[in-house]
């Protein structure tokens, strides 16, 4: 909501709009968007978390919860990332 009110207060108009303009509003718009995205104690969501940046990163849900997440769990999860075959919204 903030890079979408922040392209309003600029006086972007419609037309000017896209993809690029949005992403560069966004909390941190140097990072990269994550590939990988992990959600500890057994939720199925992600809660608003990193919505428009998670939009084509893998999901990985672990039953542990977040104090006890470590190094192990960690590992399992990347190699359950690695077994999977990315596609970026295609088909």
């Amino acid at each position: 909501m903030d890079a979408a009110r922040s392209l309003v207060a600029e006086g972007l108009r419609p037309e000017d709009v896209s993809e690029d303009a949005l992403a560069s509003r966004l909390y941190a718009p140097e990072l990269r968007d994550p590939d990988l995205v992990i959600r500890t104690s057994g939720e199925q969501r992600i809660s608003n978390f990193l919505l428009w940046q998670s939009a084509y990163a893998e999901l990985v849900f672990d039953e542990t919860l977040w104090p006890d997440f470590g190094e192990e769990r960690l590992q399992a999860a990347v190699e359950e990332y690695a077994l999977r075959g990315r596609r970026f919204g295609a088909r």
